[in-house]
């Protein structure tokens, strides 16, 4: 497919997101280039982001992950509110902030995760519900420690057309959500309105070049079709007989454009191949993107289901015919060639963000592969999954259409009016969209102009840029914090260790009088319109306290070091943890300053600085490899394993001897030996070895992320802290028998640890 060019509003929106801390609903009609604004601002912006969609399907194709997967939400209905009401309906799940913290928390690497964005992306946002968008207000607070601000100070990029298909409430769920909610929308969410949004919408359209066409899909979409409209796409109605054999159909059930491909595959003539996917490691079925064993026979119609991931042979949507199968050798004959094409596996990757411990900085961790020929049989489709695709040919079978909207995705998926074939013919009653959908569309038109919008926002970005890249009191609290709730330092034997985090606080606090002088020069120069001096000055302070971080990350990293030598130091490493990434979000804001003051400045585009990034990135891994290699030329020899003091220790020998037998199955664990190695070396029964790691998991001995993956831990975490008073039997029947009494068990002393 030709490139799409950067259109306006594109470039505006870009800037939006680049240059301000506004939150942004970005729509547009479809075919306006929103999917391809997404890949490039999430290729180009410098703020650290996540993409997130509402379903798996939605997330693999945004190439981001699911808002559940990532905020580690419970499913069911989150009301805006401290206490849950005291009569709710049945057969419903409802949560509030204290029950997420209580009994869905999140773990330590999604935490530090949302810690580290300044930028929420979120695609396909018509099928977010409103109150999962305050769920993810909650947790922002939360992870940032920000009550004050909505969604914890976190920027929202909110992509997608109102006018596509809606989120689902069950109605038990709205007989409460009706309590907090004028409807199920995501523009409904509590937190949005506090905070406000700028609309933009994309305004060319490149799909449709038919002016009559396109005057019909507008009016769809704003509740006014004409009789004459209606008149206009009845003409293209052709009887079942007349329908072309080829020609894709979009229809508004599943079982229906099933059927329609099992009957028509089944009367080709000829062998049935089946190929079988290649799945690897963490790749759930709800998200396959195609089916896992792909029946084919020649002749067969086919839809590419993906962009060719080495040039542009093919793209998502492109239909085709299969002319030819040899083996695992699939031919087909692109709509409009006439040479056949071989077909190649491609390749779908099921990913998590995490935090690179060495440079504390945001990645994405592919946990999961799918490999299949990329194209599922293509009689028919249902509307719902023809979002995002374009035909130059269809027919289109809507006269049950069900849900706001249909009609209009159904018909926009054309390229022009000439293309459309209608099986049954529209019904005007039927065409609806969704009147508080169109109410919300009008909300653009009483907003400021955007660029005047645009250009105060800048000026409220700047300002709160010069404050919070020099202000160091976030380490403060977070190290007062520590100190204050965490007995471990105090407990610690050498003094050293015990004095570590005062040492870096009164550094930090003995400088902080100077960075506030600072600060007010910057904002003085700024009022000032000093533009030149400002600059100087950023870039001039930027130096400075960048060696001010360097120093006191030496002293923090060299402390986590010592800390890692010790056993049952977990809970204070995280902490520390914290602290690391505070001082390195410094460094980073610091880093590009005065790049992000000039292009505001000066009204150009802020890029992301791949040179400084590796820069900072390589840096930061000397540092952290300088304090492990002299953590180990320096090891601090201690009595005890925790290298902290113990209340009324016993003597040397006073253990019961049944502890001896737990001890060797430790030591086993620590040489890398599985359940099973283990139990088969000792002559003993796996569930008696499981029972020994629990018991090591509790006492701090044994890691449990070395016998269960974290999903699973988290998976029968939910279960336990949903039913907190009932026995392993239950968990162990709740979860299916998926997994064993021995792993429950290790999760239960992974929990009272």
């Amino acid at each position: 497919m030709a490139k799409m060019e950067t259109t306006e509003m594109a470039a505006l929106a870009a800037r939006f997101v680049n240059s301000t801390n506004r939150h942004v609903f970005l729509t547009g009609k479809a075919g306006t280039g929103k999917t391809t604004f997404l890949r490039h601002l999430s290729e180009s912006t410098h703020k650290r982001h996540v993409i997130l969609a509402p379903t798996g399907i939605a997330a693999l194709n945004a190439n981001g992950v699911t808002i559940h997967s990532q905020f580690l939400l419970p499913f069911g209905t989150f009301l805006p509110d401290r206490n849950l009401p005291m009569e709710l309906p049945g057969g419903a799940n409802f949560y509030t902030q204290q029950t997420l913290v209580r009994r869905h928390p999140l773990n330590a690497k999604r935490r530090d995760v949302l810690r580290n964005i300044d930028l929420l992306i979120i695609d396909e946002v018509s099928m977010l519900r409103a109150d999962l968008l305050d769920a993810i207000d909650a947790r922002l607070r939360f992870v940032k420690r920000n009550y004050s601000e909505p969604f914890g100070g976190v920027q929202l990029l909110m992509i997608g057309d109102m006018y596509q298909l809606p989120p689902i409430v069950k109605d038990h769920e709205w007989s409460k959500m009706r309590d907090y909610y004028r409807s199920q929308h995501f523009f409904e969410a509590v937190a949005l309105r506090e905070s406000g949004f700028v609309y933009v919408e994309l305004d060319k359209i490149f799909r449709q070049q038919d002016d009559a066409f396109i005057s019909i899909l507008n009016n769809l979409r704003n509740n006014v079709v004409t009789a004459s409209d209606i008149e206009k796409l009845n003409e293209h109605f052709l009887e079942e007989k007349d329908v072309p054999k080829d020609v894709i159909t979009l229809t508004t059930h599943n079982y229906k454009a099933d059927a329609i491909n099992r009957t028509a595959l089944d009367n080709l003539k000829g062998k049935t191949h089946y190929f079988q996917a290649e799945v690897q490691d963490d790749f759930p079925e709800s998200i396959y993107p195609v089916s896992e064993s792909l029946e084919l026979k020649e002749g067969a119609r086919v839809m590419f289901v993906k962009n060719d991931a080495d040039g542009d042979a093919y793209y998502n949507g492109k239909l085709a015919t299969v002319s030819s199968i040899r083996d695992e050798n699939i031919e087909v004959l692109m709509d409009g060639d006439s040479e056949p094409y071989t077909l190649k596996r491609e390749k779908w990757e099921n990913k998590k963000y995490t935090v690179n411990e060495k440079i504390k900085d945001l990645e994405e961790e592919v946990v999961g592969e799918f490999r299949q020929y990329p194209i599922k049989l293509a009689w028919a489709i249902t509307v719902h999954k023809s979002q995002g695709l374009t035909f130059e040919k269809a027919v289109i079978d809507v006269g049950q259409a069900f849900a706001p909207g249909q009609v209009y995705v159904a018909l926009s998926r054309l390229t022009s009016l000439g293309g459309l074939i209608l099986r049954t013919k529209i019904d005007p009653n039927v065409v609806s969209t969704d009147q508080q959908v169109v109410e919300f569309a009008k909300t653009k038109e009483h907003q400021q102009p955007l660029d005047v919008i645009l250009k105060q926002d800048q000026a409220d970005f700047l300002n709160r840029m010069l404050s919070t890249t020099f202000d160091f009191s976030d380490v403060v609290k977070a190290i007062e914090a520590i100190l204050k709730k965490n007995e471990t330092v105090g407990q610690f034997e050498d003094a050293e260790m015990r004095s570590a985090l005062d040492v870096i606080a009164s550094n930090i606090k003995s400088e902080m009088a100077n960075t506030q002088k600072f600060v007010q020069q910057l904002r003085f120069c700024l009022q000032e319109n000093e533009h030149e001096r400002l600059l100087s000055r950023i870039e001039k302070g930027s130096k400075y306290y960048i060696e001010f971080v360097e120093s006191n990350l030496k002293l923090l990293l060299k402390h986590i070091e010592e800390v890692k030598q010790f056993s049952r130091t977990k809970t204070y490493s995280d902490a520390l943890a914290e602290i690391d990434l505070i001082l390195m979000k410094n460094w980073e804001q610091m880093d590009k300053a005065r790049d992000v003051a000039e292009a505001i400045i000066h009204g150009k585009e802020i890029k992301k600085n791949l040179e400084r990034d590796t820069e900072r990135n390589l840096l930061r891994r000397k540092l952290s490899s300088d304090a492990e290699k002299e953590a180990e030329k320096n090891p601090k020899n201690t009595k005890t394993k925790s290298g902290k003091t113990r209340k009324g220790k016993k003597e040397k020998g006073s253990s019961p001897q049944k502890g001896a037998t737990y001890e060797v199955t430790y030591a086993l664990v620590k040489d890398g030996l599985s359940v099973t190695e283990i139990a088969e070396k000792r002559g003993m029964a796996q569930s008696t070895i499981e029972g020994h790691i629990a018991k090591g998991i509790e006492a701090g001995e044994v890691d449990i992320n070395k016998f269960m993956e974290e999903d699973d831990r988290e998976t029968i975490e939910m279960i336990i802290k949903d039913n907190p008073k009932e026995n392993s039997g239950f968990v162990y029947g709740k979860l299916q028998g998926k997994f064993s009494y021995g792993q429950i068990r290790m999760v239960q002393a992974f929990l009272k640890s």
